[in-house]
């Protein structure tokens, strides 16, 4: 479901039913919702979410739309996505800076409570200071705890706006990518497996995987030049 889910977010319960169907699952539509929920997986006319939204949590507008993002530590985002093992799921956060794509910081949790996502962010200020941070309008990232985080070190927030998928573009295809090149190839069999695993992958992702969208550079070549 997760790998059908990053090819095809738009994917709801009924198609996913019948996708798993004709691979020869024999699943009803309720069981499906259920491990969607469960997994965080929604369709992206609303964006496919880990993080849900709190009623009582202030948003902030989205501060990218037409800005010229040019140098490191302009914009860093974060965010939240399911990742599965042979025997249960965790769920990986990452504070990701915009213009370099470098990963500057990583969590693992195996509940969607704040504290991964906070531990994350603090982590991220050892390596400078971003003007402003985007996120989506999830719970974690609303939380009084997070914001006041950000609001103490003069960084404007920012945030995707409901059901807009492509406002956090960049952290979305880091998901993609890690999943495509790590999480779908292996069947982990414990979290401190799939911990080294993930800390592997982003060590060759930041300093020796070249991106075609920096010329084939790394994100350390670009993100070093602050």
């Amino acid at each position: 479901m997760d790998k059908q889910h990053t090819e095809r977010p738009s994917s709801g319960s009924r198609t996913m039913v019948g996708i798993l169907r004709n691979e020869g699952y024999a699943i009803n539509r309720k069981k499906v919702q259920r491990l969607m929920r469960i997994m965080g997986l929604f369709s992206v006319y609303p964006k496919p979410r880990t993080s849900i939204p709190s009623k009582n949590h202030k948003k902030y507008p989205y501060l990218l739309k037409n800005l010229d993002i040019s140098s490191p530590n302009h914009v860093w985002c974060t965010d939240i996505t399911y990742i599965r093992m042979k025997h249960g799921f965790m769920y990986l956060t990452a504070v990701m800076d915009w213009h370099s794509r470098y990963v500057l910081s990583w969590r693992l949790s195996n509940t969607l409570d704040s504290n991964f996502c906070i531990d994350a962010l603090e982590e991220s200020f050892s390596l400078g200071k971003p003007k402003i941070f985007n996120t989506d309008q999830g719970v974690q990232f609303t939380s009084s705890c997070f914001i006041s985080i950000l609001q103490n070190r003069n960084i404007k927030i920012s945030m995707d706006g409901k059901g807009r998928y492509l406002d956090n573009i960049f952290i979305e295809r880091l998901w993609r990518t890690i999943k495509y090149e790590l999480i779908y190839l292996k069947e982990f069999e414990s979290v401190d497996e799939l911990y080294q695993e993930i800390e592997s992958y982003f060590d060759y992702y930041n300093y020796r995987r070249p991106h075609q969208s920096l010329d084939l550079k790394r994100p350390y070549d670009i993100h070093s030049k602050t």
